[in-house]
């Protein structure tokens, strides 16, 4: 490098000090942070926002760093964050005793979601104290909606207590069973373990702080939870309630869509689960209702998704024929396009990529003909267990899994499905009606 440019500086990702951690101790750190002359290198604090490395390494052992947030991973759309981290991290590490602080950054693998948590971040560049949240969210949201308004207000204060407020160190993958669906053997677990996973279940429907949905056995599917999905249901009652207030306001749509889907779908992950445990029991009226529940979730979220112009499936495919110069590259861009957010690439016919849903999406679009199909799959080869009294057949279904996969990816052979660019339907109107559906309380007129 130095041959190339006599003042190259070498820019260096510290994600491997946390990734590969058991490697890289002390010595091991030392011996390449100190390989580089000093101030020749710039190490990002890939992940500070969570297990920031300048605190355990001393500083990065005297070399400069750069205080990044990396906060989501594929482009999920889940809302998720540290607030208060966000709003401490970057001034505790630059007034630290010996700090070799230079910057910060955000180094996320996707932008499009959680607005909040960019807007503050970016702020931190310019600010030398910490930033008092529930202050600034007042302000934020005064911002954002273009006038004050009690029960969004209120709403926020719940926002920040819960889903902006995970304090778990888990790295959050968006693992909600609708677009990471679970691929396993239900019918595996021993009867000690499906009594467990019933007194977890009845656990899990309590309110208070959550971890997984089934952290205690490690054979179940495991979605990230941790909050009260009763206090975000609240919050969003409280928001709804705002809708005269600021029915014109484009924000205010955009994050009640986003509130929204975030509890159903956290609803979704506990019908999952109680039509596992009917499965389990053999239950086959009440793994019915609980499996049929399921797909009507995603089928609703799939509309109120339709509803906003942000949550369309049809603009990523559009803009990615949008780069085309050929029809063969129009092709080959929708293949692309269509296969980063369901399985990425490395299929078979037999076996799906190991990376399969790291980049999913909740998307209009993508629910109902990708998401959809997958899960109503998974039912009926175990209501045909159920049925026949046999064993659940996991590798036919893995093999239709990928036959799924591959036809939606390739649509493009029997005549591609035109996604829609434009929203459709009220998001207001559809919002409530699915509050009162799922939630079952009424709202005030």
């Amino acid at each position: 490098m130095s041959e190339g440019d006599k003042d190259a500086v070498w820019l260096m990702q510290g994600w491997l000090f946390y990734s590969d951690s058991a490697f890289w101790k002390p010595p091991q750190m030392k011996a390449l942070l100190h390989s580089v002359p000093l101030g020749k290198m710039i190490v990002l604090d890939l992940f500070a926002d969570v297990k920031p490395i300048w605190r355990t390494s001393s500083q990065f052992y005297g070399a400069p760093y750069v205080w990044c947030m990396l906060h989501n991973f594929g482009g999920n759309i889940e809302m998720y964050g540290i607030l208060d981290s966000i709003a401490s991290g970057p001034v505790d590490a630059r007034v630290s005793e010996n700090s070799t602080m230079v910057g910060v950054g955000m180094c996320m693998e996707g932008i499009e979601q959680n607005p909040v948590v960019y807007e503050l971040m970016s702020e931190m560049a310019f600010r030398n104290e910490k930033v008092q949240v529930l202050e600034w969210l007042k302000t934020y949201a005064h911002r954002r909606y273009g006038k004050a308004v009690p029960e969004v207000e209120a709403t926020w204060e719940i926002l920040y207590h819960t889903v902006y407020n995970c304090t778990d160190g888990i790295a959050d993958h968006n693992t909600d069973f609708i677009v990471k669906f679970p691929d396993w053997d239900p019918s595996l677990l021993s009867g000690s373990a499906i009594s467990k996973r019933d007194q977890m279940h009845a656990l899990h429907a309590l309110p208070g702080p959550r971890r997984f949905l089934s952290e205690e056995n490690s054979d179940m599917p495991q979605a990230h939870l941790w909050y009260s999905n009763q206090e975000l249901i609240k919050g969003l009652k409280l928001f709804l309630n705002a809708g005269n207030a600021l029915a014109g306001c484009a924000t205010y749509r955009y994050d009640l869509v986003d509130i929204t889907r975030q509890a159903l779908s956290k609803l979704a992950n506990q019908v999952y689960m109680d039509a596992v445990i009917a499965f389990q029991h053999k239950d086959a009226s009440a793994f019915n209702i609980h499996s049929q529940k399921f797909l009507q979730l995603i089928k609703d979220i799939d509309e109120l998704l339709a509803s906003n112009d942000n949550f369309l499936l049809g603009t990523w495919l559009e803009s990615a024929k949008k780069l085309a110069t050929n029809p063969s590259e129009m092709i080959q861009y929708e293949f692309n396009a269509r296969t980063q957010v369901t399985m990425w690439y490395d299929t078979n016919i037999t076996t799906q990529s190991k990376l399969h849903d790291y980049a999913n999406k909740f998307w209009s679009g993508l629910l109902v003909d990708y998401y959809l199909p997958r899960a109503s799959t998974y039912f009926d080869y175990m209501s045909k267990s159920l049925r026949e009294k046999s064993e659940f057949q996991v590798d036919r279904w893995r093999q239709q899994w990928v036959f799924i996969s591959i036809s939606w990816q390739s649509n493009w052979k029997t005549g591609t499905k035109n996604y829609p660019i434009r929203a459709k339907g009220d998001s207001i109107a559809i919002a409530k009606a699915l509050y009162d559906k799922y939630f079952g309380q009424q709202l005030i007129k």
